[in-house]
């Protein structure tokens, strides 16, 4: 009776988080459809677009760690609480303003919804530890959530493009800020906080060191995409600084009583390969989107390449992907406890890298794209809910919000650099130059090519994860512990 009414519980409080990331998926899939209508509202050009992109991407980076820290210390509902308030507060901005500087201020703090995932698998797993089969009910959890979030990315998508066509933008840039209100008061009503958070004195010095890192390796990064950037020394001296100045921040971290991030945790024989896999899955997942999406609108009669898709018969695409990360992530759980997680994790890359090198021989058909993106889908779908959730298994038990959250960060800077790689090599292709708005077939074929090696590599880096890593047997632990 008393594990059946916990299960109910817990299960009561996934479902409200549920409704959390479902909103966070809107949030991703809303604005897509109107990204030329808010460039005309702002009266900027579409290439600055990317400047929203861009800065969301480096906020995200910076926030996580010091929020899934926050989380650990102070509760992870409180940070929930603290980061929507945030979002909501960005997106009312949104709506009442046509300048393009208060618009990106305003879109850059809605990042803060990037926090939400790894705080609720962090809440999630702390509330079942006096569970039997926890690493399975948090697998399971993770699956629903991200289920949840790839639902509401569809609906975004959908709804946003139904309602530019139909209502003013000033009124459709306000329904996301609405729902977003909503869910605050979802999450203080709904979820109650994870017991005992660690306490403990937040790491000022490591977030000033690690941010100014994350700062100037993003923003180099922005800098070496802009044209001329490349051959710019001070856009290269800017990246090499961030990279460098990751050096104090572990010196620091390492001296560090409570430090922000226990960079030992990266020397764990079973946390390390997570976080390794986490920066390769982010060069495919967030950095290969957008080249998906060119390709498949580039006029093959004009080009001799691409599919010459129609924007709707690209959403169908994109809308398909997503209903494959859906069916992956809550496939995850029943494969993980089926075989392991660390099989799982494994088979998912592989699926991933499969997919991406399918786009060599198989790209001139829709049909095509769609298998290969469908093998895509469910393999980020398993990864997007098994990271996390292998994170949380395998960190000490005062730092699963900061573990979550570092699989976040490390999947952004992976996602940046591949931003950046990609971005480059579609203008430039291999060594010759664009002719044309499109972008060079040689540059698709890199980014095909990068996605699926990434991939490979982490399935490779897995095969060494000792067998019972993200398990709930008690040798986990051990194997867990960092490598002194």
């Amino acid at each position: 009776m008393t594990r059946t009414r916990t299960l109910g519980t817990l299960a009561t409080v996934v479902g409200f988080l549920a409704f959390v990331e479902f909103t966070s998926g809107v949030l991703q899939g809303y604005y897509t459809p109107m990204l030329t209508d808010i460039a005309r509202h702002l009266g900027i050009h579409d290439a600055d677009v990317n400047w929203l992109e861009g800065t969301q991407l480096m906020l995200s980076a910076l926030v996580v760690p010091a929020f899934a820290k926050l989380g650990d210390m102070l509760g992870h509902k409180r940070m929930l609480l603290i980061s929507t308030a945030l979002t909501a507060a960005a997106a009312l901005v949104l709506p009442f303003t046509d300048s393009f500087a208060v618009f990106l201020i305003g879109w850059t703090l809605m990042g803060f919804y990037v926090v939400w995932l790894p705080l609720e698998i962090a809440l999630i797993w702390s509330r079942s530890r006096r569970m039997r089969g926890r690493s399975s009910i948090t697998a399971k959890a993770a699956g629903l959530l991200v289920a949840a979030l790839e639902g509401g990315a569809i609906i975004g998508a959908l709804a946003g493009g139904a309602l530019i066509d139909v209502l003013p933008l000033t009124v459709v840039l306000l329904i996301p800020a609405v729902l977003i209100i909503v869910c605050f008061f979802v999450i203080l009503f709904g979820v109650t906080e994870s017991p005992d958070p660690a306490g403990g004195v937040f790491d000022t010095v490591g977030v000033v060191l690690i941010s100014l890192a994350l700062i100037c390796f993003t923003g180099g990064l922005s800098l070496l995409r802009l044209d001329g950037g490349l051959a710019n020394p001070w856009s290269w001296a800017v990246v090499i600084l961030g990279v460098l100045l990751v050096v104090p921040f572990v010196l620091w971290e390492l001296r560090c009583a409570d430090p922000l991030i226990d960079v030992r945790m990266f020397r764990s024989l079973a946390l390390g390969p997570v976080f390794l896999t986490a920066g390769l899955f982010g060069v495919s997942v967030l950095g290969a989107q957008a080249p998906l999406s060119t390709f498949a609108r580039t006029d093959p009669a004009e080009h001799g390449f691409g599919l010459g898709a129609t924007g709707f018969a690209t959403s169908l695409i994109i809308g398909i992907y997503l209903i494959a990360m859906i069916v992956g992530a809550l496939l995850f759980p029943i494969v993980a406890r089926a075989l392991t997680p660390r099989l799982t994790l494994l088979g998912a890359s592989l699926l991933v890298g499969a997919g991406f090198l399918l786009f060599l021989p198989f790209h001139d058909t829709y049909a095509q794209v769609v298998t290969n993106m469908v093998v895509v889908g469910l393999g980020s779908g398993a990864l997007v809910a098994a990271l996390p959730a292998a994170a949380a298994s395998a960190a000490p038990a005062s730092q699963t919000g900061v573990a979550t959250g570092l699989t976040n960060s490390v999947k952004t800077v992976g996602g940046a650099i591949a931003s950046c790689v990609f971005g480059i090599a579609l203008l430039n292709g291999v060594g010759g130059v664009a002719e044309s708005t499109a972008g060079s077939f040689a540059g698709y074929v890199t980014v095909w090519v990068v996605c699926g090696a990434t991939a490979l590599v982490a399935a490779a880096v897995l095969v060494f994860v000792p067998k019972t890593a993200f398990t709930d047997r008690a040798d986990a632990e051990a194997v867990a512990a960092p490598v002194l």
